[in-house]
């Protein structure tokens, strides 16, 4: 089941195992993250109609009782962190019985106060800061009947609801991007102002818009490296990944879904999760044999976060600490070394990296090297998922 919260690791001069900082989990009922040096850069935002169960699932996912978000355009933010479900990380911990086990980390962030029709003139300054402070979105669409819970669109059609929650971003974007091309055109009006860098964001914001105006989500553009720059900082919402949430009732069949541009789907029983949750462990286990649960879905949903995110995670293993790292795709050894610690990134010489596989499979860190598993690579090595990696370095 997942966990919530980070126990904090003090860094200590050249020693991989432990060179890292850590931050600890605020209260399901605060507003923000306190972080005391690391940085949990996965922001997922759950987003929903009201009444669509986002405040259920988020209690699933964390195992707290937070009440349910205000609605009627009220704006209120539950934030927590927790662990990605990894085996391979519970193997590693079983063979280097370290001090420390420390998971990969995934925040979320239940939203309230996004609600259809709300975007006529742009969503609210602080709703938006919200939400483009997400790295991407948790989408949950009601599938479930409670007739102690009206749905506020008079009945329940998830599909309806998607496209509902989709045309308000969208239309959010092009606001945002219309008054961007304004601003463009006042700019080349005043003069005074690079003209090759205006012409520049003008082309690339009239495509834009463009493609807004099709009704297309803009995270299915192909955006250049270049433009990505120009785009950093702007927070335009369809640019953002979104993983799509059925929130069923009790022994509820997942409805086919069809989005009009594809988007990863997972669907889950939230409220029957949502006890699971809150159980402890031991019970929590009795319950899910009666249910034939093998697993709780929220691992599958929490790893599928990961995944939206395009992360994956290399391992640091001892006797002090083993420790998922998380870092973006394609990462080079050089970046991986500067997740963990700037000076790493900074005397980086050569990382020692053996897959997991054949260090689960020859029993250690000793066996690997004598089989000659234990590979040197520089700084452009491309790091792969599961990859267990020592850092040489001199600063």
């Amino acid at each position: 089941m997942p966990k919530v919260g980070i126990e904090p690791t003090i860094p200590r001069e050249h020693e991989f195992e432990s060179c890292a900082y850590a931050s600890s989990a605020t209260p399901a009922s605060a507003q923000s993250i306190h972080t005391h040096g690391y940085k949990v850069k996965m922001k997922l935002g759950i987003i929903g109609l009201p009444q669509s169960g986002k405040t259920t699932i988020f209690n699933a996912l964390t195992g707290t009782n937070t009440p349910p978000t205000a609605s009627a355009g009220r704006i209120e933010v539950h934030t927590a962190v927790v662990d990605v479900p990894d085996p391979r990380i519970d193997t590693l911990s079983a063979m280097f019985k370290p001090r420390k086990t420390m998971y990969a980390k995934v925040t979320y962030a239940d939203i309230a106060g996004l609600e259809s029709g709300a975007a006529k003139s742009g969503i609210s300054g602080t709703l938006l800061n919200q939400l483009t402070q997400m790295d991407g979105f948790l989408h949950v669409l009601r599938c479930f009947d409670d007739e102690n819970i009206p749905h506020p669109s008079g009945n329940v059609d998830p599909e309806r609801d998607l496209n509902a929650m989709e045309s308000e971003l969208l239309l959010n974007d092009m606001i945002a991007v219309e008054r961007k091309l304004e601003r463009l055109k006042d700019e080349r009006k005043k003069g005074g102002t690079d003209k090759v860098l205006n012409e520049r964001q003008t082309t690339l914001f009239e495509r834009l818009f463009d493609i807004l105006s099709q009704e297309t989500p803009l995270r299915d553009a192909e955006i250049s490296t270049e433009d990505e720059k120009q785009l950093s900082g702007f927070g335009l919402l369809t640019r953002k990944p979104m993983l799509i949430l059925l929130n069923l009732g009790e022994g509820q069949t997942a409805p086919l879904i069809q989005p009009a541009h594809p988007c990863s789907q997972v669907s889950l029983q939230g409220k029957l999760e949502m006890e699971i949750a809150q159980l402890p462990p031991e019970d929590a286990s009795v319950f899910m044999a009666e249910y034939n649960i093998e697993e709780p879905s929220l691992n599958r949903m929490i790893r599928l976060s990961y995944d939206l995110l395009n992360q994956q995670s290399f391992f640091t293993v001892g006797e002090d600490e083993v420790r998922a790292w998380t870092v973006r795709c394609g990462a080079t050894a050089h970046q991986a070394a500067g997740e963990i610690h700037s000076d790493l990134q900074k005397g980086f010489i050569r990382a020692e990296v053996v897959t997991y596989n054949d260090l689960v499979s020859l029993g250690g860190m000793a066996e690997a090297r004598a089989k000659g598993k234990l590979r040197l690579e520089g700084k452009d090595y491309i790091v792969q998922d599961g990859e267990i990696m020592h850092v040489r370095f001199n600063v």
